[in-house]
C-alpha cells in the first residue's frame, strides 16, 4: 500500500486538474452563450471586398459618367425637345427611365456568373444575325433601316451585334487559344463573321457600325493570339471587298456622307454649305466654348443651329458649355474607366474573362475616340454615338448591361478592391 502522504499528494494533483478542466469548460460555455443584454453582431455583406464583391472604383466611374451624361443630354436637348414635341423634358424623362433600367440591370448582372456566357456565345451571335435581318423589313426612317419597335422604345440591332461580336471572339479565342497562330482558327473565322455582318449592315445601311465591328473584330483576334501577318492578309481582303462594293454601287450612301469631309470651314458652293452644316456648327460650338466654356446650359448652337444636338454631336455642346478643360476631365474619366476595366480583366481567373472584359472595356474607348474625331471633322459624319451621353435607350441599356458583365468579372479578379 502507498503511504498516506503519497495518496493525498496524488489526490490533490487530480483535484487540481479536475478544477482546471471545469474552469476551461465554463469559459468555453460563456463564449458560446451571450451574456444578458448582449447580442451578436451581424455579418457584414462584403460587397466590395476582394473575391467577394464587385469593383467599387469601376462602378463609381460608370455612375459618374451616367449622371454627367444625363445632365448634359438634358442641357443639349431641351430647346429641340420643346420645339419638336412641346415638352422640354421629353428626352430627359425617357433617358432617365433607360438609365434606371440599365443601372438596375448592371447591378443584377454583376451577380451573374459570366462563365455561363461561354457556351451561349454562338447563340448570341445567331440572335444578332436574326436582328440584323429582321430590321431590314422595318419601316425606313430617314432613308435607313436600323431600328425596330419594342414597346415604348426603338431597339437598334447593331447594339446587340457589337456585344455578340465581342462575346463570340472571347469564346473562340479562349477555346482555341493554342491554335490562334494558324490562319484557319484566327483570320478565317474573323473574315467569315465580319464579312457576313458587314453585308447585313451595308443593307441597312450603317457604315459607322461596320467601322466599329471591324475594329472590335481585329482587336479580339489580336489579343487572342492571331499573328500580325494575318491582319495584313485580312486587310487586303477588306480592300478588295470595298472596291467590289464601290463598283456595284453599295457604297453610294457612304460616299454621300463623305461629301464635305474636312471642308466644313472651307465651303465654296451653296451645296457644300448645306452639306457641311452639321459639322460646321459643331466646330463653331467647340470654338466658342474656349478654355472654360460659356456655362452649363448657356450653349447657343443647341438652339436649332446644330441638328440633333442630343445625339451624335452632344460632345460639341459639352465643349461649348464647360469648355476645353471640362471636356478634358470627361475624357479623362472615360480613359480611367477603360483602364480600370482592362486592369480588372487582365486579373481575371480565366482566359475567357480576360478576353471578354478587355473587349467590352475597349468598346467604350473605341466609340469615344471615333465620336470625338467625327465632331472635330477628322472623320466623316457617320453617326457614332458617345457612350452614356448620346440619347438612345438601346445604346444606354446595352452599355450598362455590358458594364455589369465587367463587374461580374471583377468579383473574381485577383486585384485589391478599394
Amino acid at each position: 500500500m502507498l503511504p498516506f502522504a503519497e495518496v493525498m499528494q496524488k489526490a490533490d494533483v487530480n483535484k487540481f486538474y479536475d478544477e482546471k478542466l471545469r474552469q476551461s469548460r465554463a469559459a468555453q460555455n460563456r463564449q458560446k452563450t451571450p451574456s444578458k443584454g448582449s447580442h451578436r453582431r451581424p455579418k457584414k455583406i462584403k460587397t466590395f471586398m476582394r473575391g467577394m464583391g464587385l469593383d467599387l472604383p469601376f462602378l463609381l466611374l460608370v455612375i459618374v459618367l451616367v449622371v454627367i451624361g444625363l445632365i448634359m443630354m438634358f442641357s443639349a436637348s431641351y430647346p429641340v425637345s420643346y420645339y419638336e414635341i412641346g415638352d422640354s423634358f421629353y428626352y430627359l424623362k425617357r433617358q432617365l427611365i433607360f438609365a434606371i433600367i440599365g443601372v438596375a440591370g448592371m447591378i443584377a448582372i454583376s451577380f451573374f456568373n459570366y462563365n455561363k456566357l461561354h457556351k451561349l456565345a454562338p447563340i448570341f451571335l445567331a440572335i444578332s444575325y436574326v436582328a440584323l435581318i429582321v430590321v431590314l423589313f422595318a419601316p425606313s426612317q430617314t432613308g435607313v433601316r436600323r431600328w425596330f419597335e419594342l414597346g415604348f422604345f426603338r431597339f437598334q440591332a447593331s447594339e446587340l451585334t457589337k456585344f455578340a461580336i465581342i462575346l463570340f471572339f472571347a469564346h473562340w479565342g479562349s477555346k482555341y487559344y493554342e491554335k490562334m497562330q494558324s490562319f484557319k482558327y484566327s483570320a478565317l473565322p474573323g473574315l467569315i463573321i465580319f464579312g457576313t455582318t458587314a453585308v447585313l449592315l451595308i443593307l441597312e445601311p450603317h457604315y459607322s457600325g461596320i467601322v466599329i465591328v471591324a475594329i472590335l473584330t481585329i482587336l479580339m483576334l489580336y489579343i487572342s493570339g492571331m499573328r500580325v501577318i494575318y491582319l495584313i492578309v485580312a486587310g487586303a481582303f477588306l480592300v478588295v471587298a470595298v472596291l467590289i462594293a464601290w463598283a456595284t454601287g453599295l457604297l453610294t450612301y457612304a460616299l454621300e456622307r463623305m461629301d464635305g469631309w474636312g471642308q466644313a470651314l472651307e465651303y465654296t458652293t451653296p451645296e457644300m454649305w448645306q452639306t457641311t452644316w452639321q459639322t460646321r456648327n459643331s466646330l463653331y460650338a467647340i470654338g466658342s466654348g474656349g478654355l472654360f466654356g460659356l456655362g452649363l446650359g448657356q450653349s447657343r448652337q443647341k438652339y436649332l443651329w446644330l441638328p440633333e444636338p442630343q445625339n451624335d454631336f452632344i460632345f460639341a455642346i459639352v465643349c461649348e458649355e464647360i469648355g476645353f478643360f471640362g471636356a478634358l476631365i470627361i475624357l479623362i474619366i472615360f480613359a480611367l474607366l477603360v483602364w480600370r476595366g482592362i486592369t480588372l480583366s487582365l486579373r481575371a481567373k480565366d482566359r475567357f474573362g480576360k478576353l471578354l472584359g478587355i473587349g467590352l472595356s475597349s468598346q467604350i474607348g473605341v466609340q469615344v475616340i471615333l465620336n470625338v474625331l467625327v465632331i472635330t471633322d477628322w472623320l466623316p459624319n457617320t453617326g457614332i454615338s458617345l457612350p452614356f451621353f448620346s440619347y438612345g435607350g438601346s445604346s444606354l441599356v446595352m452599355l450598362l448591361l455590358q458594364m455589369g458583365i465587367v463587374l461580374s468579372i471583377s468579383r473574381t479578379a485577383n486585384i485589391e478592391k478599394q
